[in-house]
């Protein structure tokens, strides 16, 4: 009777609902609201950054292709460079820069289709701020190219001779101190890389990302002015810091990345000019391009343009229709 009667008193108090007070109700309102809040931002930035594709094999194939271009790059490039500065000529300076618009040119019309041809952080830190790609494939794009230039250096370092590399610094971007013959000094570097690769963002890039004047020119000519540019800025370099024993700018700081990471010293000390430097001119570039006339120009209408992200985000606002 006594165990009936317990039974009886739990099954009703089971029954009866309980109720919570005004403060727990509003308590586990308030965490249902941060939590969704939390999720709603994290949801927004990974849209933002476009995480999704991670997921997409097209990138990771568009990223193979990057390194295996840069690897390829990197090795040809600083092959025919050596070549120009170990020739013999007493004044190289129009040799380097014919060697860089012809290998330049080639691969571009080879990767353009493929990945857009970055093989540089410049080209694809503009194509992100510009919102032609996203952060999540400009991240694993430069990933991409640090590899593939670690590897092309890797098989300099296994067939040119060791004379010849050490030379040459096994084609590293060179700073010194002392501004010796092979390098600068970090001041005069850094501004020269800022200066030479906003010379080729303003001339290149400016036709590169202009859709009415890509359909007119057609590929190949896009790829001769964009390989000119660069061409271009190597002369001005050259000339303007009158060592017959230096290459020119890097213009691309993958290509200084390996050789500063297999022989180090100076070549490493003074590698963050390579990458500052760029970066900077790729900042200055994308403000100056905002404020462009848009009548003479047909811009690419990025959809994860850097102002246009920044402002959903800290708006909480979704990014995309």
């Amino acid at each position: 009777m006594v165990d009936q009667t317990m039974d009886l008193v739990i099954s009703n108090t089971e029954a009866v609902p309980q109720c919570k007070t005004p403060v727990e109700n509003g308590e586990a309102n308030s965490f249902m609201t941060m939590r969704a809040e939390k999720f709603s931002t994290w949801a927004i930035f990974l849209a933002c950054i476009g995480a999704h594709e991670f997921r997409s094999p097209e990138m990771w194939r568009a990223a193979l292709t990057e390194s295996v271009a840069t690897a390829c790059l990197m090795f040809t490039l600083t092959c025919s460079i050596i070549s120009c500065l170990d020739s013999g000529e007493v004044d190289p300076k129009l040799l380097v820069p014919f060697a860089v618009f012809i290998i330049a040119f080639l691969f571009l019309l080879v990767t353009v289709p493929l990945s857009g041809g970055h093989m540089s952080p410049v080209f694809t830190f503009i194509a992100a701020l510009k919102g032609v790609i996203t952060l999540s494939r400009a991240s694993v794009y430069v990933l991409a190219q640090c590899i593939g230039s670690i590897t092309g250096f890797l098989i300099i370092k296994a067939v040119m001779n060791p004379n010849l590399a050490e030379k040459y610094s096994l084609g590293g971007c060179s700073v010194t101190g002392d501004g010796g013959a092979s390098g600068l000094r970090a001041d005069t570097a850094l501004v020269l890389e800022f200066a030479c690769t906003f010379l080729v963002l303003f001339i290149g890039v400016t036709v590169a990302f202009d859709k009415r004047r890509c359909k007119e020119l057609g590929l190949v000519m896009v790829c001769v002015v964009v390989a000119w540019s660069m061409g271009l800025a190597v002369f001005v370099s050259i000339t303007v810091t009158g060592r017959a024993s230096y290459a020119g700018v890097g213009l691309n700081p993958a290509r200084c990345l390996g050789p500063a990471l297999l022989l180090g010293g100076e070549l490493w000390a003074g590698h963050w000019v390579f990458w500052v430097g760029p970066f900077v001119a790729c900042s200055l570039y994308y403000g100056l391009s905002v404020n462009l006339p848009k009548e003479g120009l047909g811009w690419v209408e990025g959809e994860y343009d850097f102002v246009k992200l920044t402002g959903a985000f800290f708006g909480g606002k979704w990014p995309f229709p």
